[in-house]
């Protein structure tokens, strides 16, 4: 029987460099009441949420992506052509095939890099980045682009109260490389799809592809809605408080990390007061710096994590070398989970 050669790669991967790319457009508050019977002071006090940024025609998610991409690619100190894979999170990319990774990796002038996409909703950066640190460490690429990108706002109903002003756009890259030491720890991550319910999709596109409008939602001036992002509030704030924050606990001992140990915490920015919770449940010292991007970005999805590391960084907040708890989280319902030094 013939010998397979084994796969020879770096010893351990590590997060390089990090971009981000937020829309021109600062959408405040007092835009989506316009549509919404609601307050600013009760769409605060429920998000946390003051102003998310929607992308314009022009800023689609391949565009998006190159200009987070370019400056996570800038700031690892690579040039575009080392690139052996790009890997993009997204559910707002409409086009369902070819992937528009393929087109990321061409404008960004890779070697014909490997490129796919991947749909784990706020959970796909921890996806991605699993995938990336697996094939730095097998060998199949010695560096790794994992794309978060969303432009939700094309998802969000705009009369739905529930969710009409969680939503913004956005893209965030990092750059997956070889280390001598750890420095992307294990991932805990998994789907619980027996609440697939809770975050979904208003209506599927073969619905919309029958053309029978009888049983498609309409808006109020009586045209069929296009699809958008619904979910059950209470039962999403239940899981993520009481699951999440026993999936971070899990993250951190499998690292080998403690509360003490960490410098800083960056979960999926989708509620800040399901983020204050988290702090609380895994009782955080007070050294330990919090993202609360979701303030002026909302919730991104497969961005947010990375937009929020990007932010950190830029503003001073978290440090290169910092070790960092990331954990992501929705639809599906999907989580991932790990602690990573930060570039």
């Amino acid at each position: 029987m013939a010998k397979i050669k084994p796969s020879k790669g770096a010893p351990y991967a590590r997060i390089l460099g990090v971009g981000g790319y937020r829309p021109t457009r600062v959408v405040p508050n007092e835009v989506i009441l316009e549509t919404i019977d609601s307050s600013d002071e009760w769409i605060r006090s429920r998000s946390g949420i003051e102003t998310r940024h929607w992308a314009s025609p022009e800023e689609t998610v391949a565009a998006m992506s190159v200009e987070a991409s370019g400056k996570a690619i800038a700031d690892a100190g690579i040039d575009s052509a080392r690139i052996g894979a790009v890997v993009v999170s997204t559910v707002s990319h409409f086009s369902q095939t070819p992937a528009v990774a393929t087109e990321i990796a061409h404008r960004l002038g890779t070697d014909k890099a490997a490129a796919f996409d991947i749909s784990a909703g706020c959970a796909g950066f921890g996806y991605g980045l699993t995938l990336a640190k697996g094939m730095v460490v097998e060998g199949s690429a010695e560096y790794v682009l994992v794309i978060g990108v969303e432009r939700l706002s094309d998802l969000t109903d705009l009369e739905d109260r529930a969710t009409a002003f969680l939503f913004g756009d956005g893209a965030g890259a990092v750059v997956v490389g070889p280390s001598q030491e750890p420095a992307i720890g294990p991932t805990v991550w998994g789907s619980e799809g027996d609440k697939s319910e809770t975050i979904k999709q208003t209506v599927p596109w073969d619905r919309l592809h029958a053309g029978d409008s009888s049983s498609l939602p309409l808006d109020s001036a009586g045209n069929v809605k296009f699809p958008a992002i619904t979910q059950e509030g209470q039962a999403v704030f239940r899981w993520a408080v009481f699951e999440m924050a026993k999936v971070a606990q899990q993250a951190l001992d499998a690292a080998g990390i403690s509360p003490d140990d960490l410098d800083v915490f960056i979960p999926h920015q989708a509620n800040v007061r399901i983020i204050d919770s988290m702090v609380k449940t895994l009782k955080l010292p007070e050294h330990v710096t919090v993202a609360r991007d979701i303030r002026t970005t909302g919730n991104t999805s497969a961005a947010s994590i990375p937009l929020a590391m990007e932010r950190l960084l830029a503003t001073g907040e978290a440090k290169s070398g910092d070790t960092a708890l990331v954990i992501g989280f929705g639809a599906g319902l999907v989580y991932a989970a790990t602690v990573v030094t930060l570039p």
